[in-house]
């Protein structure tokens, strides 16, 4: 059974012009040790998933339809005293802005306590404080770190205490939502490392946001692709940037430039991503298509499985006119 699967899920943003269906019907899996990347352009609805499976949505923000099952449970059903007792404890979340994320008025340390002993009112302060200091060690900061407060720390800094917040109470599934936000590039790297050794030492299931497929690449087993509130094509990350087939992901693939293959100039997608108030009838990517057909713009493609677990929502694809 997998760790986490999300059934037809649908998240509105709810406006005074209307509905913003910033998640339309996606559907994917997190097995257990397993790293899923979500990548798409900003505003595809991303970090909506995010939220939507913590349901921590922002005001206006609504699940409106399907299931998130973690661990055989529905998220969505749930009270939220139940739901508060899955969070950081079942499911915990690494945030983009780190600096948001921490409160400025307390420790790092006091911080990652409280986290503990309210998840676990058994735990003793002097215990908690020995568990954050042992987390400290884990992401590679000193633990008298942890009577800093988070202006002390440099960015990088900041995001391995956060992981370590993350960490805190034994997570079985790890949301990292642009964990590399606003970092240098080798600390970027730094931190990318350590999230996947870490997923890999405590056999986390991890889902990794961001719109850089290099980074997916590099930590991932698993790649779904999203536009404009769908997914259009997910699978195994040789068989997405080998054999990509949506033009979207063919799109996106195009216009990453690589260090070891030959120059090329690199191609861009033409137009800009749609208004989720009024999307495109059909195909959400037909405006920007360069292979769109009729069909595209009346009929919405359903996720076609081809070999393995490689799923493609597009009409090419099954008239077999890509690939």
């Amino acid at each position: 059974m997998a760790l986490l699967e999300i059934q037809d899920l649908k998240t509105y943003y709810y406006t005074l012009r209307g509905p913003v269906k910033a998640v339309d019907g996606i559907n994917f899996q997190v097995k257990k040790g397993e790293a899923l990347g979500l990548a798409g352009e900003s505003g595809c609805g991303k970090t909506t998933v995010a939220l939507s499976v913590l349901r921590i949505l922002p005001a206006g923000g609504k699940i409106v339809g399907g299931k998130i099952l973690f661990r055989g449970e529905d998220l969505v059903k749930l009270k939220d005293k139940r739901m508060r007792e899955i969070r950081w404890k079942g499911i915990s979340i690494v945030f983009q802005g780190a600096m948001n994320a921490l409160n400025p008025l307390f420790k790092v340390g006091d911080q990652i306590v409280e986290a503990i002993r309210l998840h676990e009112p058994k735990v003793k302060k002097k215990q908690a404080w020995e568990r954050t200091e042992k987390l400290f060690e884990t992401v590679g900061l000193e633990p008298s770190r942890a009577k800093h407060y988070p202006h002390e720390y440099s960015g990088g800094m900041r995001q391995r205490g956060l992981i370590a917040m993350a960490l805190a109470c034994n997570p079985g599934l790890l949301i990292a939502d642009e964990p590399g936000t606003a970092l240098d590039v080798i600390v970027q790297a730094q931190v990318l490392k350590l999230m996947s050794e870490l997923k890999d030492k405590l056999n986390l299931g991890m889902i990794l946001i961001t719109h850089d497929l290099s980074i997916i690449t590099e930590t991932c087993e698993k790649t779904a692709i999203m536009y404009a509130g769908k997914i259009v094509e997910q699978g195994d990350i040789v068989t997405i940037f080998k054999e990509p087939l949506h033009p979207y992901t063919q799109g996106l693939i195009s216009a990453f430039p690589s260090i070891k293959a030959a120059k090329r100039r690199m191609t861009s997608i033409h137009g800009s991503p749609p208004d989720l108030l009024k999307p495109p009838t059909g195909c959400r990517f037909h405006p920007r298509c360069p292979h769109a057909m009729d069909i595209c713009k009346k009929e919405d493609p359903r996720p076609l499985k081809l070999a393995r677990d490689h799923y493609v929502a597009c009409h090419l694809v099954e008239m077999g006119k890509t690939g």
